[in-house]
């Protein structure tokens, strides 16, 4: 089982390529960086979370420009969003980022997705809560289409497109895997029709073996092999007792959280954890 981390890229924290370095030199498999491009002074939406809002919501950077910073200092760490909220991207400039920052990788980027909670935010962006998710799909299939298409075009409700070349095209073939965040039957329903993995919290009584089961069950239900749709776990517990159900499941990733504290404070807790990395793996 790979152990990676997730992180909010403040502009008050950790510098992202000193952080990518320390985690390649430890042994971690992973960097997943959170996003949100802006939060509405008007706090509508209350944080799901309860009570205020944490400041680092408020200062990441873009998760683009982040991982970037995090590929050109290290050669082997994957590199992922975690989650990146497409209702609020615009899905050929996304697609085109997407594309650079996995050739110039060479082929390390993972993306993670997700629709997303705050109603505001989503507004600003011309997205609706109540139809992110049918604007999600559309989005996803038109960057697969982008990726894969020497001549690419897309036409649906939400994304339209005639007949367009969009280069590069991604190291990986045929694209970037794509995880989809959520919990829910809907969201497994959403990795298995247009997903490549899957990408939960481990909430609600969450339990791993009924979880890879309830994925397993839907993927063979449409018709795609279970072992293409690989599970990584965001905000998994760094406790080795409690991991053990993760690994004899089948779970292909757990994410361990970088708290929002200072730099010596991250580092000792990446040292902390890497004796448990190197067990799990």
């Amino acid at each position: 089982m790979l152990t990676g981390v997730y992180y909010f890229p403040t502009d008050y924290g950790i510098d992202i390529a000193e952080l990518a370095r320390a985690l390649e030199e430890r042994g971690y498999d992973a960097l997943f960086v959170c996003e949100h491009t802006h939060i509405p002074t008007s706090r509508r939406t209350p944080f799901p979370g309860g009570g205020e809002l944490p400041k680092k919501y408020k200062h990441t950077h873009d998760p683009f420009v982040a991982l970037s910073f995090a590929a050109a200092a290290t050669r082997r760490l994957k590199l992922g969003t975690g989650i990146s909220l497409i209702p609020q991207r615009e899905p050929i400039v996304t697609a085109k980022s997407v594309a650079s920052l996995d050739q110039l990788s060479e082929g390390r980027f993972i993306f993670a997705i997700g629709g997303g909670w705050n109603v505001d935010e989503m507004e600003n962006h011309g997205a609706r809560y109540e139809t992110r998710f049918k604007l999600l799909r559309e989005r996803v299939l038109a960057m697969k289409a982008l990726w894969t298409q020497e001549e690419a075009q897309f036409h649906g409700k939400y994304v339209n497109f005639d007949p367009v070349w969009m280069y590069p095209k991604p190291k990986q073939r045929p694209h970037p895997p794509v995880l989809i965040g959520g919990e829910s039957d809907h969201t497994i329903k959403r990795v298995v029709e247009f997903g490549d993995g899957w990408f939960p919290r481990p909430r609600n009584k969450w339990e791993p073996r009924s979880a890879v089961a309830r994925l397993h069950t839907a993927a063979k239900a449409a018709g795609r092999d279970p072992a293409t749709l690989p599970i990584t776990v965001f905000a998994a517990p760094p406790d080795r007792e409690k991991l053990v159900p993760y690994r004899e499941a089948g779970i292909h990733r757990v994410l361990f959280e970088v708290p929002d504290v200072s730099r010596d404070e991250i580092l000792r807790v990446l040292d902390r954890n890497a004796p448990l990395i190197a067990e799990l793996a």
